[in-house]
């Protein structure tokens, strides 16, 4: 098999040093559509939106942590890890979790420590949970799980961990906004980091079971964060203190993004859908804790 659950678990954890500075925190926020007016019928820039965009206003939207130092955000460095060895095009991200314990700063050099927290046989599949530690000078700034999905490799009588799935939100939600993204989106957010060929080559995309690219899942999960700051938040980022999803359908690039929100004082639920497939399902079970 070519995942060896026992190997990938006792693997040493990989360290190394990562830094970013205002520019990979802009083209980060350019990447999940910042600068953009939400406001279809004006075309001059929300002034609001200068916060992710003009260096000398700038705060970092904490997703950033998934792509900082322009590393994959976990799928790609967990898949070299020591005891996995599958194809690219059978992987998916299948969700990603994320605790914040310090506010991001704009630049920054920090310590990444990355390994495999956990591997479970959902039977037809396997699931790989890359848990990267990032400290800095100060202390921990943030922790990152990302849960890769990889097609084919499950079956082999593992543990079948939890399901994580939540009771759905009860009631009307709180606020629905709609946030269309760009047909280069895709292309534009992978300059952070993100080169699987599934977002950027047709054919590559053929292969692994799509109709064309697909957009990173991350960046849909920025996208998501954004609003919610930016709608419930008042605009700011230091009150988001963990934030939760489970990737529960793909995004064409040049479709638009349904985004509900039910709210309450210490987290806001989130669903968000495919507007032009009829409400598709996007992201589920997606939680952002705050203060």
């Amino acid at each position: 098999m070519p995942i060896d659950a026992a190997k990938a678990l006792a693997a040493e954890p990989r360290s190394g040093e990562i830094s970013w500075n205002s520019k990979d925190v802009q083209l980060y926020h350019l990447g999940i559509g910042a600068g953009a007016n939400p406001d279809k019928d004006s075309p001059a820039t929300d002034p609001d939106e200068l916060r992710y965009t003009l260096e000398s206003r700038l705060h970092v939207l904490p997703s950033f942590a998934t792509v900082a130092g322009s590393g994959s955000p976990g799928v790609i460095s967990g898949l070299s890890m020591p005891g996995i060895e599958v194809d690219l095009a059978r992987v998916l991200h299948g969700g990603q979790s994320l605790t914040i314990h310090h506010p991001l700063p704009v630049d920054g050099t920090a310590t990444a420590t990355g390994r495999i927290a956990a591997i479970y046989d959902k039977g037809k599949a396997a699931v790989l949970v890359m848990r990267t530690e990032v400290t800095d000078a100060e202390g921990p700034l943030w922790t990152n799980d990302a849960q890769i999905f990889v097609r084919g490799e499950g079956g082999w009588g593992g543990e079948r961990g939890p399901s994580g799935r939540l009771e759905p939100p009860v009631g009307e939600p709180d606020r629905v906004v709609e946030r269309a993204v760009r047909p280069d989106q895709a292309l534009l957010y992978r300059l952070s980091g993100d080169w699987n060929p599934l977002h950027a080559d047709p054919e590559f995309a053929k292969v692994a079971g799509f109709e064309r690219p697909i957009l990173h899942g991350l960046c849909t999960y920025g996208i998501a964060l954004k609003a919610v700051v930016d709608t419930l938040l008042g605009g700011d980022v230091t009150r988001v203190r963990s934030y939760d999803t489970r990737f529960a359908g793909v995004v064409y690039p040049g479709e638009t993004l349904r985004i509900r929100m039910w709210h309450t004082a210490a987290e806001t639920r989130v669903a968000v859908s495919a507007v032009e497939r009829d409400d598709a399902p996007v992201l589920a079970d997606t939680v952002v804790a705050h203060s």
